[in-house]
């Protein structure tokens, strides 16, 4: 019969002494981590990651947050490179090289090549004695500090560091270099983040024919034709300028005929309209409008240009149909 195994014991140390090899990595960051920054800024290539086995796989992810985050990056298996692709690596890239223990061999072939381009060298390993560090222009290292493996075998505090490590440059690049939300937006146009930070107002909302525009002397018979044939729920009352005067939903319908109990259809729709309807800007960004509609309990926005002319509408719909959250 097995004995009972704590799981949640053996999680709780196996946080423990990852984060543990996080705060030696902290003491790791010196003068070495700046200018590792410095060279990457200063590339006019490419980033280059390497690395084998997991340290590959850290490797991948590092590659991938630089390329996302400004900094052209991509990875490169050094099994493979021996073998062909390190006709990627070309003079004017840098080259970050993992290995915890600075002595990969599949890395090391690749050395002579490596000078010869004159392609500047970034390590990363658990300290500077292996040969990787030692032919290295900079050598970052991680510190020494147990796996949380109980047979000290498994890659596992040591890729918790070297992800950490990958992060912290590439955040300091980011910041080094300006990048914005809108350079973010442009390296992710597919999904939610995507649609989040790309879609504005002028990109979704309702223009020209399918505008519903009267003005205020339209009688409301009119006014009813014009919000059943433009579909939207509403229409706007323009003076002969097309400046913004007021709305009148299908809402401001339901509450007129509940409080007269029934109306006139020839009643001018500016002696029932809302004046100072809520309205937006066409730069502003779809997800903006989205939480500004729910902040307001109002399903529309009419898209007013900086004098006040009524450009569109976009509604709760036109965002949710969009993928826009």
């Amino acid at each position: 019969m097995t004995h009972a195994i704590d799981f949640k014991k053996i999680a709780l140390e196996t946080i423990s002494v990852e984060q543990h090899a996080i705060d030696v990595l902290v003491n790791q960051i010196d003068e070495r981590f700046d200018q590792a920054c410095e060279i990457i800024l200063q590339c006019q290539g490419r980033v280059v990651v390497t690395g084998m086995g997991k340290s590959g796989h850290i490797g991948r992810k590092m590659a991938a947050t630089f390329a996302s985050t400004g900094t052209p990056s991509f990875f490169m298996h050094p099994g493979e490179a021996g073998h062909g692709d390190l006709g990627m690596l070309v003079r004017g890239d840098v080259l970050i090289a993992i290995s915890n223990s600075g002595k990969s061999d599949e890395i090391m072939m690749l050395m002579p090549l490596i000078k010869h381009l004159e392609v500047p060298l970034i390590t990363i390993s658990r300290d500077d004695k292996g040969p990787m560090p030692q032919n290295a222009d900079i050598a970052l290292t991680l510190g020494d500090s147990n796996e949380a493996c109980p047979l000290g075998l498994a890659p596992t505090s040591s890729t918790t560091a070297t992800l950490v490590l990958g992060d912290a440059l590439a955040v300091a690049l980011l910041e080094a270099r300006g990048f914005t939300a809108d350079d973010f937006a442009r390296s992710h146009p597919a999904g939610a983040l995507g649609k989040r930070l790309l879609l504005h107002v002028k990109h979704l909302m309702h223009t020209q024919q399918e505008l519903p525009k009267v003005s205020p002397d339209t009688p409301m018979n009119q006014v009813l034709y014009e919000i059943s044939n433009k579909r939207l729920g509403l229409t706007t009352i323009v003076d002969e300028n097309d400046h913004l005067l007021g709305i009148f939903t299908d809402g401001d319908l339901r509450r007129l005929i509940d409080k007269q109990q029934g109306f006139d259809v020839n009643l001018p729709v500016r002696q029932v309209m809302v004046e100072h309807p809520a309205t937006i800007s066409q730069e502003a960004r779809a997800v903006e409008a989205l939480q500004k509609l729910n902040e307001k309990k109002i399903n529309q926005f009419v898209v007013v240009d900086d004098q006040n002319k009524v450009i569109g509408v976009i509604s709760m719909h036109d965002l949710i149909q969009a993928g826009v959250s």
